[in-house]
């Protein structure tokens, strides 16, 4: 088991950035491939960036990669989401996510077996 708790959401202007944070705790970190979904209003939660358990191998969705950057720290069991020249449909609830140990890298939510509670993002235009 894995305890995960999201950090870093809030209110920023379009154009500007943030850093999320996702701590671990419970488990072997580092066996663990993590994920960032978001949910906006009233749409369905996507996927945003994955990564591997050694931090290697990232994979993004189409619409992010080149604006947010996922990494982790295995020593501080905490997960990372640079998002820089946010835009206001970046607008949404961001939640950290992990499969169990040893497995791919995935962007469907089904794939993920712990989930963090979601911190808000909000983007003003």
């Amino acid at each position: 088991q894995v305890q995960l708790v999201e950090s870093g959401g809030g209110l920023v202007q379009a154009g500007g950035s943030l850093r999320l944070s996702c701590a671990a705790s419970g488990s072997i970190f580092d066996t663990y491939a993590m994920g960032w979904f978001r949910q906006a209003p009233g749409k369905e939660r996507e996927f945003v960036a994955a990564l591997r358990w050694g931090g290697r191998g990232t994979v993004y969705a189409d619409s992010m990669e080149g604006r947010f950057t996922i990494s982790r720290d295995n020593a501080k069991n905490t997960m990372y989401l640079q998002m820089n020249s946010l835009k206001p449909e970046d607008t949404a609830v961001y939640y950290c996510a992990a499969r169990k140990p040893w497995q791919v890298p995935s962007r469907r939510q089904d794939d993920y077996s712990f989930w963090g509670q979601g911190t808000q993002v909000t983007v003003s235009s």
